[in-house]
């Protein structure tokens, strides 16, 4: 038996080396730019990282810090530790870029253009954030305030840079766009309180009865009334009947709610049988 022995040609010989020879060539110029790439980007991953959490810590300090100064509000305390922690957002940002070579100039034409676009887009919102600066700058209303914007009347409960949130004596949620707060007639009941509201309420009891003990009754039954404000009065008096006795308490409410408050005293005094001095049953308010 005889083996063959196959003969290679030299020229494909001479071909498969160059290509062998071509592809170390390039994998030994891959290395160096996967090893440099992959460094950038562990570094921008870990710059990514730290920025999140020093721009968190940031607005954390700066609220703490404005926390102890009677003279900032929690409005603007929260506008400042926003501003703060979005300014290392965008410090972090910007070196993550770097890490990767892009020029930050023509960034910041590429967010020019796309900022008037967006700006044209966005108008009502933008117009609500500029209202929201505005606010915060003039405040002309703070947290706690009882106000009325249009045909809104709450509490404030918070101002954001977009909206301004009240809640109703109801306990309803109302959000108002800022850019209606700014832009229309705003009512702040809370600068100048209104004067407390006067009430009268006049009933008449037999003369023989017990005043100190009437006095004492009548006191506790007005002085359980939340509505009312302190410092009520129950004093007495003489009409025209010199067998009665007229009893008079004297209140005043917060709000405009006397004939409310009146009628539940009323029914208060009557479900009650007031001291006399001689049985007279109970006693008829009028």
């Amino acid at each position: 038996m005889h083996l063959t022995m196959p003969v290679l040609d030299l020229p494909v010989l001479d071909s498969v080396d160059q290509k062998t020879q071509a592809f170390l060539v390039s994998l030994n110029a891959l290395i160096p730019w996967v090893v440099t790439n992959g460094v950038n980007l562990l570094a921008a991953i870990l710059i990514l990282l730290i920025g999140l959490w020093l721009s968190g810590k940031a607005g954390r300090i700066v609220s703490t810090v404005l926390a102890r100064t009677p003279q900032f509000d929690a409005m603007l305390r929260g506008f400042f530790a926003s501003l703060a922690r979005y300014a290392v957002l965008t410090l972090t940002v910007l070196a993550v870029l770097a890490q990767f070579g892009i020029q930050t100039a023509s960034l910041v034409a590429v967010i020019g253009a796309a900022g008037l676009a967006i700006g044209l887009a966005l108008q009502g919102t933008l117009s609500s954030l500029a209202a929201g600066v505005m606010l915060l700058i003039f405040r002309p209303f703070k947290i706690g305030d009882k106000v009325q914007v249009g045909g809104a009347t709450g509490t404030v409960r918070d101002l954001s840079l977009f909206w301004t949130e009240l809640i109703s004596d109801d306990q309803i949620q109302i959000i108002i766009p800022n850019n209606s707060v700014w832009g229309q007639a705003l009512r702040n009941m809370s600068v100048h309180p209104t004067p407390a509201h006067a009430g009268e309420l006049r009933f008449r009891i037999p003369e023989t009865s017990d005043l100190e003990g009437v006095a004492e009754v009548v006191g506790r039954i007005v002085a359980a009334d939340s509505r009312i404000l302190p410092g009520p009065t129950v004093l007495f008096d003489r009409s025209g009947d010199a067998r009665a006795l007229d009893v008079v308490v004297g209140f005043s409410t917060a709000e405009d709610i006397v004939p409310a408050v009146k009628s539940d005293l009323i029914r208060a005094i009557h479900a009650v049988e007031l001291p006399a001095a001689t049985p007279q049953g109970r006693v008829p308010v009028a």
